[in-house]
């Protein structure tokens, strides 16, 4: 592992990759996609600025994000798994900090360049995050609630490529929150062996995101038809890996169902997107999975 390459590895490219998905969901909730077209007389419009914008930011927050929990993790990982990139002595904790740092700033700095309600929640999903590695991971109850909010605000940062639509689609950030809720739970017991109460939590989790992304045709503007063939794409990359960790709990199974878990998310974002921009955009999104899982081969999810 060169040094460069201990450096992108604390910030999880394959996972990066889900957050961007997060934010093509809100941009298509918001309706900018509605507004004028990414391309029009030779030039790129507004709205496409915007999401290049909001990409840039989720990359900076969530890459910011994950490197400080390898720092806030570097005591532990050197127990635990002393292959990683501060453990091991290929990054430091210093340049890991500093990397961050750069990131978080980054990710608000780029958010700003769309409205200044993007930059408040650019900096609140950034704050959200440190939390999270400093003592939110630590909680049994509090910590899955903190890491799902983390995702749910990059949720709404694509959804103030519109500010107004912020307050109309707040809720939306409510379905992130669960799953990831879920995941983080699972993903406790990944080194030793997961808990049997945890995974079957987590299973129900999974059952009630399921049916709160259903229950968006009440919204007038929702499509479930275009939803539903990624939908169950969806339930059929989540449940079967965690059906197989359930029995024995063992951590290499438990691995597996939090990174089908994590790679999923993708498709999670796609049903919905599909459902409030129709299945070209979400065919668009869920095209983000096989880059995902491209670059999971050579980079960490967990």
């Amino acid at each position: 592992m060169t040094r460069t390459g201990a450096y992108l590895r604390l910030m999880r490219p394959a996972n990066i990759i889900t957050a961007i998905a997060d934010i093509a969901l809100g941009f298509a909730a918001a309706g900018a996609l509605l507004s004028s077209p990414f391309w029009a007389d030779g030039n790129i419009s507004l709205a496409a600025f915007k999401l290049l914008w909001l990409i840039l930011a989720t990359v900076g927050l969530y890459g910011g994000g994950v490197v400080f929990n390898d720092v806030f993790d570097a005591a532990l990982d050197r127990v635990e798994r002393p292959e990683r990139p501060i453990p091991s002595g290929v990054a430091t904790v210093g340049g890991a900090s500093a990397l961050g740092a750069i990131l978080l700033t980054g990710g608000i700095l780029a958010a700003w360049q769309v409205s200044d309600l993007s930059a408040i929640l650019a900096l609140v999903v950034a704050l959200l995050a440190l939390l999270y590695d400093w003592k939110g991971k630590h909680h049994p109850v509090l910590g899955p609630i903190n890491m799902g909010a983390c995702r749910g605000g990059n949720l709404l940062l694509g959804v103030s490529a519109v500010p107004l639509a912020v307050s109309h689609f707040w809720f939306l950030s409510l379905i992130p929150i669960v799953y990831i809720s879920a995941i983080t739970m699972i993903s406790r017991g990944e080194v030793h062996g997961g808990n049997a109460a945890a995974l079957k939590g987590a299973m129900a989790l999974y059952a009630l995101v399921i049916a709160a992304i259903a229950s968006l045709v009440l919204l007038p503007d929702f499509n479930v038809w275009y939803c539903l063939p990624f939908l169950l794409l969806f339930a059929f990359l989540i449940f079967p890996p965690l059906f197989k960790a359930l029995p024995t709990r063992q951590p290499a199974l438990v691995g597996k169902a939090v990174k089908a878990g994590i790679l999923a998310l993708i498709v999670m974002d796609a049903s919905i997107a599909a459902g409030f921009a129709g299945w070209q955009y979400g065919l668009a999104v869920l095209l983000l999975l096989p880059v995902s899982i491209f670059v999971a081969r050579s980079f960490a999810v967990t």
